[in-house]
Order: structure tokens, then sequence, then C-alpha cells
């Protein structure tokens, strides 16, 4: 029916004034149009009618995903179906995606292109004048001092951060003010000094590639590298131990004697050359190692081995190395392509996960001989290969097997970290690890035992035994936290907050503030 002008006129004015609704006029094709209330459509039609924001500014979320079970669901390009359940699940993947940039769809007149928007973070809270120049009168270890005294007072949060799951958290509150203050705070300042391919030169892809990217964004990072070393709080040796090993070492000599030699010379140069080094014995430096040889390229130095806080995938405490509360277990992250660092991300859901157990890896060390030698084609629940034979692996993958698995066994092998620990936080699979002597990434803030199994190496004979005798509901929720979890151990090409570059980048200013004594 076509309104009058005045009525026309009159609905428009009664629809502004009701703050809910949304309201736009749509021609008819001929003279006059329709009012439509957007928001009582079954369907989101601002999606069409208005463009979204070239950014985001707020403290909300920066996920733009739609979760499932949702009331409303996005219909793009038809490329959502519904489940069984009604809920909307992506065919490419079944869960969510977890800080995935906003992508604007640009339609040109021969070819469609994407163009990732990455949204800036948001904007942190001035203090209060009187503060910051409290603070800025201070030198950096009083600072430091003020804040951890700060962060151990800090109450139990009010309101829940959307962009966190507090019940994979040991405590969000405190994590929450810790993460604040090092967003505002900390200063890292990077040595210049050593030449690629060992120095400034990060390797970007394979199982040690954490090393890499943390020096690439480090590297290129504005808000937390400073050029006055006067005001860092950390001092960054930025070297690769996996191009160490690629230079140096020569093969099958077993001899790792000259890359220690080579780390104490270049460690006594930077201390000859600045007064930083000297002034606190290395305790406010800090590397980052992935190679399994991190840690015993180290020996040459002493204060460099005793003193310097060490981000190291091989987090062995019974190496006497490292150290529990003052290292940072660095976790091993394998990137098959680094542009894409994200791919295969995701799992499928609880329904279609029929295999409990799944292994598949060479007989290294002295733990994974033992569980083929009890499980391997022993039992059809507990699908356990020395390597993934051509008659299985024709019709399932290896990344399928962890995303159709309950439980990924992450078996220690020559040494106690393993890739597949983050590979079945990938995958959405619930990790089972068995190396007695490891230190799990993150573990300063993260509560472990909420989204993962440990079994003692003892006890590989009862595995199966460990693992059915977990509640239905207690596996559900673990599956769930691990999915949350997901978003700390991705890697982005800009890093954004919570991801796992910001994630390390805490672990070491925790391990800095721990240095802090208070009077």
């Amino acid at each position: 029916m076509k309104l009058k002008k005045e009525e026309w006129q009159q609905e428009a004015s009664r629809m502004r004034e009701s703050p809910p609704l949304t309201i736009c006029a749509v021609p008819t094709g001929k003279k006059g149009s329709i009012v439509i209330q957007i928001s009582s459509l079954p369907y989101p039609l601002t999606e069409w009618v208005f463009s979204p924001p070239p950014s985001i500014s707020s403290h909300k979320s920066l996920n733009p995903t739609v979760y499932l079970g949702q009331s409303q669901s996005l219909a793009v390009d038809n490329q959502l179906e519904t489940g069984q359940d009604g809920s909307v699940a992506n065919p490419l993947n079944s869960t969510d995606k977890v800080n995935q940039p906003i992508v604007k769809r640009r339609r040109g007149r021969k070819h469609k292109k994407l163009i990732d928007i990455v949204p800036p973070p948001p904007p942190l809270k001035r203090l209060p004048r009187h503060l910051e120049r409290y603070l800025s009168s201070l030198a950096p270890d009083e600072v430091l001092a003020y804040i951890k005294r700060d962060i151990e007072n800090a109450s139990l949060a009010s309101d829940d951060e959307p962009e966190l799951y507090a019940p994979i958290f040991r405590n969000i509150s405190t994590f929450r003010r810790s993460y604040e203050w090092m967003e505002r705070m900390l200063k890292v300042y990077i040595y210049q000094e050593g030449d690629s391919p060992i120095f400034h030169e990060p390797h970007l892809y394979g199982i040690y590639a954490s090393e890499g990217w943390f020096m690439k964004l480090m590297e290129a990072n504005r808000q937390f590298v400073t050029k006055e070393p006067e005001k860092a709080h950390l001092f960054y040796l930025p070297y690769s131990a996996r191009q160490l090993q690629s230079a140096l070492y020569v093969r099958n000599s077993h001899n790792l004697r000259p890359l220690s030699i080579f780390l104490r010379d270049y460690v006594n140069m930077l201390a000859s050359k600045y007064p930083f080094w000297n002034r606190t014995h290395g305790s406010d430096h800090f590397l980052v190692a992935c190679h399994d040889w991190g840690p015993y390229t180290l020996k040459e130095h002493e204060e460099l081995i005793r003193n310097t806080i060490k981000a190291l995938c091989n987090a062995d405490v019974s190496e006497r190395i490292f150290v529990a509360g003052k290292d940072v277990s660095l976790p091993e992250t394998t990137i098959r392509n680094p542009k894409r660092p994200h791919r295969n991300v995701g799992g499928n859901r609880v329904s279609q996960r029929p295999i409990l157990a799944f292994f598949a890896g060479r007989r290294h060390g002295p733990v994974r001989p033992r569980l083929l030698e009890y499980w391997s084609d022993k039992d059809d629940d507990m699908r356990i290969y020395a390597s993934l034979p051509n008659r299985v692996s024709r019709f399932m993958s290896y990344p399928e097997h962890m995303k159709s698995s309950k439980y990924c066994i992450c078996p220690m092998g020559f040494e106690v970290n393993s890739p597949r620990i983050v590979e079945a936080i990938y995958y959405e699979c619930v990790p089972v690890i068995i190396a007695d002597n490891f230190v799990p990434p993150f573990s300063e803030v993260l509560d472990w035992s909420s989204f993962s199994v440990t079994v003692a190496e003892n006890d590989i004979p009862k595995l199966k035994d460990i693992l059915i005798a977990i509640p239905l509901k207690r596996y559900l929720i673990m599956q769930t936290n691990v999915k949350k979890l997901q978003k700390h151990f991705l890697w982005n090409a800009r890093p954004v907050r919570y991801d796992v570059f910001h994630m390390i980048l805490h672990s070491l200013w925790t391990s800095r503030l721990n240095q802090i004594q208070i009077q």
C-alpha cells in the first residue's frame, strides 16, 4: 500500500524516536517508497544497507566471528550452512575463527579483491596526571616495583573481559592487571650488533618457527621497542638458535662447543661495549630459542646460562638449565606456510570425533618406544602409529586424524618439548602430555588442568584406562576450553591482543617482575 507524503513523514518521525529501531526508505520502482524497520526483519539487512566501519577502536572484542548458537547469523555469500541442531557452521571449519581480521569485499569491474583491514589495538586509558608524573620520575626498576605491588593487590574483576575466558586462567584478574601494565609501560631495547644469518634473520617455517616469528614481530614493533636503552626494562639478544645450528654446526660431529663459544664471544662484546650487561650481570636480558639445542649452546658463559631470562621450547627442569619461574617456556609451533600461519586451524565438532586417542611419530627418545610397545595396533580406540601407514593415510591424513580424535597424545621425543601440543590446540583436540619434567607454556597464568591431561611416563600402560575414566561432562568442558585457548597460540602477521606474540612477551614481563624485590 502506498503511503501519502504526510503519513510517510509521521511514520518516519515516530520510528526515529524509538532508539532500538533503524529505518530506511526502499524505492518501489514507482513514485514513493516503503518504510522498513530493519531490526524487525528475520535477518540483518543492515549488512547490506550500511557499510561497516573501516576499523574498530573500542574496548570490545576484536573478534568479528559470529559464534555458533547465536540467534542471528550473517548469511553472506551463502557460505554458511545450518546444522541439525540449528546452529550455524562454516563448511570449511566447524569452529569459530579466532582473531581473524575484518575482511571487506571490494567489487571491481573485472574481478573481486579481498582487502584485510586489521583493527588497531584499543586505546589505553590515560593514567591520572599526578601518577604519570610520579612514574616518569622513577628509575625503570622503581617503576617495576610500583607495578608489581599494584598487580599483587589487584581486586577481583567486576566485569568479564570479552577477549578472555576466565576458566582457562589461574587468576584472570591478576593477569588482566599485569597485561594492562605491560601494554602501558614495557620497553625493550634490541641490540643491533650481529650479522645475518645468525642475527636479525628470522626462520619462519618448520617446528622451530616460534623463535623466528617472535624475532620478526619484535623487531618490527613500535609499541614496546625503545631506542633509548636507559629507559628499557628488558634487553633482547636477537639471535636464532636454528640459524646458529645451520651456520656453525659440523654435521655428525656431535660437538656443540663452537656454537657456545660463538655466543660467549658475542655477549662479551656487548658487555665491553655497553654498560647494561655488567649493571645487572645479564639478569634483565633475554633470549628466545626454540631449537632443541638452545639450552646447551649457553654453557660457555656462566652469566648467560645462570642469569639471563631464557625463553626456550626445551623447557626441561631436570637439566638444571631451565629454571621454572625465572625462565619462559616457549610454545613450539609448526608453521608450514609463513604466508598462511592459520592454515587448517580448527577441528570437527565433538559428535564427529570417533577416535579416542591418536599419535603418529618416530621412535625418538625413551618415551615413544614404550608408548608404541603397549598401544601400537593393540586397540581400535587407540590409534597409535610409529608412522602413519599408507593403508590409513590414503583415507585420512595426519591433520584429519587429530581433528577426528578426542585426545591427542603428545609424548616427549629426544627432548621434553613437542610440537604436537600446539597442533592439538590448533585442531581442537585435548592434548595428553607425557613428559615428566616439562613446564608447559604460559603456565604462570594458564591453568593447564582445565584443557589438557598430564600422564606420568610410568603410567603409559594405563593410558586408555586414564582416558576413559574421564567423565563426558569433564571432557566437554576441556574441549570447549581448548577452543577458547586457541587464540593465545596463534601467530598473526600483525599481532593482536592476547595472541601468542603478546603472551610470550607477557611471560618475559612476568619473569622480569619476579626479579623485583618490594621493600
